[in-house]
Order: C-alpha cells, then sequence, then structure tokens
C-alpha cells in the first residue's frame, strides 16, 4: 500500500479518475457472478463506498483497479450465499477468494482475457434490442463510459431524472426479459452488433453534430464514442463493420478543428481549412478501413460510410475531391442499407458531380417522404441545390424552413444568415 494521502480531496480525486477507468471492466466480472446487470453495478458501487471509506486513511492500494474488483467480487459472493442461489458457484467461488491470498487476489483479478471477455459481455447486454434506444445510449454511457447521471443529462440536454429513470427501467427490462449476460452467437450475433454499433455511432453524432442547445459540436461525447468503439474493436477482432465504424468516427473527428469558426458558428465542409484537419486522426482512420477490408466479404454499411469519409479526407481541397466516386459508394450503401437519408446524402453527392439539378431531381422525391417531414437538412440541401441553380428566394425560403425545424441555436444563426444573404440578391 501507498503511504496513507495527507489530503482527503486528494484522494476522493484519485478514487474518480481510477472509478471512471475501472468501473466498466469491474461491472461486467461481476455481472458474470450475478448474471443481473442492475445487481452487479450496485455490488460495483458498493466496493466504491468502500475505498471512499478506507483509502482517506489507509492510502491508496498500489492497485486500486484490483482492489476494486476484488472487493466488488467478494460483495457478489456474499450475496450469493445470503440468497442460497448457485451452490456449486458458491463453492467455487468462495473457495477461490478464500483460500487465496489478497497478493493472489490482486493478481488474478484483472486477468486480460477474462475481463475483455466480460467487458464484450457487457456491451452485448448494454445495448440489446429489448431496450428503447435512448435506454440503450444512457445504460451505455453509464455502465461502459463511467459517466454520471448528471453528465449524461447535460450532454443530451435532459434532466437528471429522466436519465435516471432511463437507466432504471432499462436494468429492470433486462431482468424481467431474463437476458443472459452473454456474447450472442450464430445468427442473432449479426443482429445484437448492429444494435452496439447504432448505439455508439449516435453517441457519436449527437458530439459531432448537437441536435439542439447552444453548441455546435460535444468533444466529450465523441471522444467517449472513439473510446468505446476502440475497446469494441479490441474485443472483436474479426468484425469488419467493427472497424469500419472506427475508421469513419476517427476520420470524421479528425474535422473537429475546422467545424466551428471563431465565434462557435457551425463552417459546412466545403468551406473547412483543411490544413487544421487532424492528419494523426486521418491515419488512424485508414489503417481501421484497411483492417476492414483485409477481414474481406461484401462491405457493410460502417466499411462503405468509412470509404466515403476516407475520399474526402484523401482530397487536399474541396475542389479535388472525387464525387463520382463518392456517387458510387452512396448507391452501394443506398443498395446495403437503403435509408432515406442515405437517399438525401447520395443527392448532395450527384449534385457536386453532375450537377444541382439531378441532385434536386432526388431531393424533390423525397419531398413528401413522411420520416423526413422534420428534419431539417432536407430543406438545407434543397436550399443549397436551388441557390446553385440561381433560384435564390426559393432558396432563401428554403433556408428559412429549415433554421425553423432545427433545435441548434448555432446552426439555426447559419441557416437565417444564409436565407438573408440569398434574400438580397436578384434572383
Amino acid at each position: 500500500m501507498t503511504q496513507p494521502e495527507r489530503e482527503p480531496s486528494s484522494v476522493h480525486r484519485t478514487i474518480d479518475a481510477v472509478w471512471r477507468l475501472e468501473s466498466p471492466r469491474i461491472i461486467a466480472a461481476v455481472a458474470r457472478l450475478v448474471n443481473d446487470l442492475g445487481l452487479a453495478e450496485e455490488l460495483a458501487q458498493d466496493a466504491l463506498v468502500a475505498a471512499l471509506e478506507q483509502w482517506p486513511g489507509s492510502g491508496v492500494p498500489d492497485n486500486p483497479g484490483a482492489w476494486l474488483m476484488v472487493v466488488a467480487k467478494r460483495r457478489a459472493v456474499d450475496l450469493i450465499r445470503r440468497e442460497r442461489r448457485l451452490e456449486r458457484k458458491i463453492a467455487e467461488l468462495g473457495h477461490e477468494l478464500e483460500t487465496e491470498g489478497d497478493d493472489a487476489d490482486l493478481e488474478t483479478a484483472l486477468d486480460p482475457e477474462r475481463i475483455e471477455d466480460d467487458l464484450l459481455r457487457l456491451v452485448f447486454t448494454a445495448c440489446h434490442p429489448v431496450l428503447s434506444t435512448p435506454a440503450r445510449v444512457a445504460l451505455t454511457l453509464r455502465t461502459l463510459g463511467g459517466l454520471t447521471t448528471d453528465e449524461i443529462a447535460r450532454a443530451f440536454l435532459t434532466s437528471e431524472s429522466t436519465v435516471a429513470q432511463r437507466i432504471v427501467r432499462a436494468k429492470r427490462t433486462l431482468a424481467q426479459a431474463g437476458v443472459p449476460f452473454e456474447v450472442p452467437a450464430g445468427p442473432e450475433r449479426a443482429a445484437r452488433l448492429a444494435s452496439v454499433l447504432e448505439v455508439i455511432y449516435l453517441i457519436f453524432n449527437e458530439g459531432y453534430a448537437a441536435t439542439a442547445g447552444d453548441e455546435w459540436i460535444r468533444a466529450d461525447l465523441c471522444r467517449e464514442a472513439l473510446r468505446l468503439g476502440r475497446v469494441l474493436a479490441e474485443l472483436a477482432p474479426e468484425e469488419a463493420e467493427v472497424h469500419g465504424l472506427v475508421a469513419l468516427m476517427e476520420i470524421q473527428a479528425s474535422r473537429m478543428r475546422a467545424r466551428t469558426g471563431p465565434s462557435g458558428e457551425p463552417v459546412p465542409l466545403l468551406e473547412q481549412d483543411r490544413g487544421r484537419w487532424d492528419r494523426l486522426l486521418i491515419h488512424r482512420g485508414f489503417a481501421s478501413l484497411l483492417r476492414a477490408r483485409a477481414l474481406g466479404g461484401p462491405p457493410g454499411p460502417y466499411v462503405l460510410q468509412a470509404a466515403i469519409a476516407a475520399c474526402h479526407a484523401q482530397a487536399a481541397t474541396a475542389e479535388d475531391t472525387d464525387w463520382v466516386q463518392i456517387v458510387g459508394l452512396y448507391e452501394l450503401l443506398a443498395r446495403t442499407a437503403p435509408s432515406p437519408v442515405v437517399e438525401l446524402n447520395r443527392a448532395v453527392a450527384v449534385g457536386m458531380a453532375f450537377g444541382p439539378e439531378r441532385g434536386l431531381a432526388i431531393v424533390d422525391a423525397l419531398v413528401d417522404e413522411p420520416s423526413l417531414k422534420n428534419y431539417h437538412l432536407l430543406p438545407s440541401v434543397r436550399g443549397d441545390l436551388l441557390a446553385r441553380l440561381g433560384r435564390t428566394a426559393e432558396a432563401a425560403a428554403e433556408f428559412t424552413r429549415a433554421a425553423a425545424l432545427t433545435r441548434n441555436a448555432p446552426e439555426r444563426r447559419l441557416l437565417h444568415r444564409r436565407a438573408a444573404e440569398l434574400a438580397e440578391r436578384p434572383g
């Protein structure tokens, strides 16, 4: 053990840092023992409370993560004993944790192979399709990200009580549905993996272009999604779509510094200073994309989107962008994962590659699409195409409509400005 800390506040800061880093592994390991995610988090919290009580006086252990892991596991064994469940497991676990000394506990508590298996189980459980999308997001950020309910609430501009209720209901739903704490196999694995990737990308997108509020970018959410994606890539190295998602997020994140102006206003992709793009993140994204392609098989939606992002990253200037190749990739994406949003993005690429008339024809076919009725990017894209055709009055009206639909303040100001600039032109 280290020498006792003189400043309790210093110990508390250390505990906070250790908990943020180690809590996913601890919750995952305990959940394997008790097969109940909610109960596992409670037992892990018990270990945290024990640290808060003991470490200010005794000092921070040399291996604080292992200390927390051992305490949480012992609490799990005690609970199993009290409830007289899983008698064979009780005997095995009790013997393991009682006959070995503390040093052995610390050496075995963080066994890398077992922790990786447990973490993968936790990922698939927290993102189970039986849960609503908001519940999956909240539970993932809580159990895998180590975020507090207050941090999650602030990130998604909702109340702490709402987030807390989502997490409580999610745990209850998993328990009532009897969701096993396991990694699915066979055909179910692909469907469950898609749910996991969807949650991680939703977290990233909320950070990359916030749906509401006074900030255009929430970098902390992007970083958390990237961290989760990288962890998942280590846990499931043979899944091409995992590497595809990581590649997509890395390349998109490379533009972060260039995506806002001096006052925090959004800067569109084609107007960004590409010298401010992060070349290291681009390199990492390309490496992940190559890993995905090396696994073979037809490219999935995330691999295709990463390839599109790579086309932008390879262009030294906006004028150098290979829009024809991007159109081809969007056509593949439309066949692989058809959706109105993909079609809208294809319209942008077609408009850039073959002229605004052809892009506008695709957009006009989407005007009556119910799922895009309140989607502000539909009139925004249409306004841009109309402006390029010289139909300035119509374009201004579209930008005004888009501004009314968005809930993000910086984006609304940008759209109003574009509408005002067009209204001043003859057309």
